[in-house]
């Protein structure tokens, strides 16, 4: 098997972007939706306004010099190329940190997150940064074969960060993020620092009299699985089904994407330029259907997670953030259950489900507050934690 990691520079050809305006200007719309709301879906008027923007003002040509600046790479791990970002602190006590998306995000949601990580203020912790792209994300390999489930995507992580000489890291995330780096804390504890998770994934303790926020949290949780869950369902049992709109109509997959950028965020959201640099991302690497398969791999695993008695508990120091607008909001006892050595909980002001996408600077104030806390119950160095041997706790 080959450990060959190479540079990785995006450069689309002009053919693909011609083709992108040519079908955007050929959209054929539905009618008006019957409601004054999107309890429907994205209204119309919103859809029209985003893609006529897409076609007559967005510059892909723009991100993409942009996203050439950081330094990008590729490297085969189980048979399948795994992209990713890697940017180096130039502090020599800089924690590795590997940064995990999910859907319908992608690298892009740690772009800002970055430089607060790696250059931070003085006297703040560093992080060396490793973001991968899921498999069947962006320029990631498309699996071909059915088995790529958060298990496997965890192991090859591992791998990842051993090609890159870290033995020990911190696995943070959001959304498939947060499933994975639990995922790695439960398969390899002794390779982690410490988690960060965005929230934490725990199911509710209905032996003690709920408190208000808990029962806040159900009842969104509620809603959310009776209104706003259908594009689960969907991805869980007919991902390739739903793929061949989503590939073959930009205003489709706009519309499928976009509905869960403007509504999983707080306000005041994404800009029309972030949301359609991921979309964009999306179309242009066919990554519709191959990304929403994971669903169909582990979305039942996952979801055990948060509804069911827990099983597994994970000793991992773990910093938590658990963001207004996120949908489900764990307390931290209901937490503490699963994750029993809490190093920081934070349940910030402002933020919803895209943390590092909406909150860079919170994002990153939580990571650097949760490796402190680390590094102070352990009583060494980062440098000193990071670089002991990986059997260590065997």
């Amino acid at each position: 098997m080959s450990e060959t990691i190479t540079a990785f520079h995006i450069d689309i050809p002009q053919t693909e972007l011609d083709d992108l305006r040519l079908r955007l200007a050929r959209t054929r719309w539905p009618e008006q939706q019957p409601v004054p709301h999107w309890s429907q879906g994205v209204p119309l008027d919103t859809m029209i306004g985003l893609c006529r923007y897409w076609l007559e003002e967005y510059d892909w040509r723009a991100a993409e010099r942009r996203l050439n600046q950081i330094p990008q790479f590729r490297t085969t791990i189980d048979g399948l190329p795994i992209h990713f970002l890697q940017v180096r602190s130039r502090d020599p006590d800089a924690t590795p940190v590997v940064l995990t998306h999910g859907w319908p995000g992608s690298f892009l949601e740690f772009e800002n997150v970055i430089p607060l990580l790696t250059n931070p203020p003085d006297g703040e912790p560093a992080f060396h940064v490793v973001v991968p792209s899921l498999p069947g994300y962006a320029f990631s390999g498309k699996p071909t074969a059915t088995g790529w489930d958060i298990g496997r995507i965890a192991r090859a992580w591992c791998e990842l960060m051993t090609r890159l000489e870290y033995p020990r890291f911190l696995a943070a995330g959001s959304d498939w993020g947060t499933s994975i780096s639990t995922k790695i804390a439960l398969q390899q504890p002794h390779r982690l620092i410490g988690l960060h998770l965005v929230p934490p994934l725990a199911p509710p303790d209905h032996t003690t009299t709920l408190t208000g926020a808990e029962r806040a949290s159900l009842a969104d949780l509620d809603e959310r699985t009776r209104t706003g869950s259908g594009y689960s369902a969907v991805h869980s049992t007919r991902p390739q089904t739903l793929g061949y709109g989503l590939t073959d109509s930009p205003a489709a997959l706009a519309a499928w994407i976009s509905e869960k950028l403007y509504t999983w965020t707080d306000d005041p959201g994404l800009t029309r330029d972030q949301i359609l640099d991921n979309v964009t991302l999306y179309w242009l690497t066919a990554t519709a259907t191959s990304s929403i398969r994971l669903y169909w791999e582990s979305i039942a695993e996952v979801s055990r997670w948060f509804t069911t008695a827990v099983e597994d508990t994970i000793d991992v120091p773990t910093g938590c953030s658990v963001y207004p607008q996120e949908v489900p909001r764990p307390s931290r006892r209901w937490a503490a259950r699963r994750f029993t050595n809490i190093a920081h909980w934070s349940e910030p002001a402002h933020g919803g489900h895209f943390a590092a996408w909406e909150r860079p600077e919170l994002f990153a104030s939580d990571l650097r507050t949760t490796i402190t806390a680390i590094v102070a119950a352990a009583g060494r160095r980062t440098s000193e934690i990071a670089s002991s041997a990986a059997a260590e706790g065997e």
